[in-house]
């Protein structure tokens, strides 16, 4: 795998970004108010709704999957009204934030790291309401835990029906089982460097009618992620401000990819590459982070306590191979290191990445 001018991707985004993804965005530019936009919105708005199984409207919008975090608090939670936060990682912890930083009464169902929400502690947690919103997380790509948001959001409509679920899925989504109409989620938010295998610089949400009849009663919902403005230019198959032109060939072309290769088919590859990673890693001493049964399809977090590589030294020596290693996120790096098995990798690049960590730990 080793290239002069290039080290494959195995950290947990931005991913690697196949060839002909990266040659799509070269096409000649095009004025975001043509109608050759118009189209190209269009067509490639009614894939991503086939991607996320839903036949709600889904934005597009120019930002990281961040963006869409405000966009949610901004749009979803009056401010006279509180928005339950599931936390278990850092970019759970993240979008509370946030909702702080604009203003919310914002209470928190906290596990530990490497932990899931399950769906009797979110029954409880409930009782506490009510809530205008609950936020959670699909895929905690820092733990590499995968939460049962299937069971979690039959919880809210159960316990809650007014409230809305709002779902992070950016490292979940087209690398995971999600099914936005099906399991009654609002909002689901998504970015383009995770397992969807676009450079960085786009972000997707599909939206509920009840997210947007929820913002019409909010007077201040911000300008740039106005949830109702969003949907006013996309009834044209446009956008507010400039959208990231180059970017949308890109994904219009790889959605084409994702959707012959098949959803589901692609869930199952993904799959496949979990489970080669979790045989890997303990039949080579390590541990599993995140707890059974929730432990992601797209990223493992290895526990790396009882083993003890340096992940310096590790992610050094790889780099020689012609791979870019993970060294663990935030307060876990280290003791932790994750390889991501997501987007476009095939098995046979997996078996590469092993081969190199052999090399390393002498097997």
């Amino acid at each position: 795998m080793t290239q002069s001018d290039h080290k494959y991707l195995v950290i947990p985004g931005p991913v690697e970004v196949r060839r002909e993804i990266l040659e799509a965005q070269s096409q000649w530019m095009i004025g975001h108010r043509s109608s050759e936009f118009a189209a190209l919105y269009g067509r490639l708005h009614s894939k991503l709704q086939q991607a996320f199984f839903t036949e709600s409207r889904v934005f597009m919008v120019g930002c990281s999957g961040t963006g869409f975090w405000e966009g949610a608090s901004r749009n979803c939670i009056r401010d006279d009204q509180k928005v339950l936060h599931l936390r278990g990682g850092a970019f759970s912890d993240r979008w509370a934030s946030i909702s702080e930083a604009n203003g919310k009464q914002v209470d928190t169902l906290d596990v530990e790291w490497g932990e899931a929400h399950t769906p009797e502690m979110l029954k409880e947690a409930l009782q506490n309401g009510p809530y205008d919103a609950v936020c959670m997380v699909h895929n905690e790509t820092s733990t590499g835990v995968t939460n049962p948001v299937k069971d979690l959001a039959a919880v809210v409509h159960a316990e809650a029906p007014d409230t809305l679920v709002l779902v992070d899925s950016v490292s979940g989504f087209l690398g995971t089982e999600l099914c936005t109409d099906e399991w009654g989620l609002d909002l689901v938010l998504t970015s383009s460097q995770k397992a969807f295998a676009l450079p960085p610089g786009i972000a997707f949400a599909a939206v509920s009618d009840r997210v947007l009849a929820r913002a019409e009663q909010i007077e201040y919902r911000g300008y740039y992620f106005d949830f109702l403005e969003i949907d006013k230019s996309a009834q044209k198959n446009n956008t507010p401000s400039t959208p990231p032109v180059s970017l949308m060939f890109a994904a219009d072309q790889q959605m084409d990819d994702i959707l012959a290769e098949g959803i589901e088919n692609r869930w199952a590859r993904h799959i496949a590459m979990k489970e080669m990673t979790h045989e890997w890693a303990t039949s080579r001493g390590f541990g599993l982070y995140a707890d059974e049964p929730y432990r992601s399809n797209t990223v493992t977090t290895v526990d790396n306590r009882e083993k003890g590589i340096d992940v310096n030294e590790m992610s050094k020596f790889m780099a020689g191979r012609g791979f870019a290693m993970d060294k663990g996120y935030g307060k876990i790096k280290g003791p932790t290191f994750r390889i991501a098995h997501m987007g476009d990798m095939q098995i046979a690049t997996l078996e590469e990445v092993f081969d190199g960590l052999d090399a390393f730990i002498g097997k």
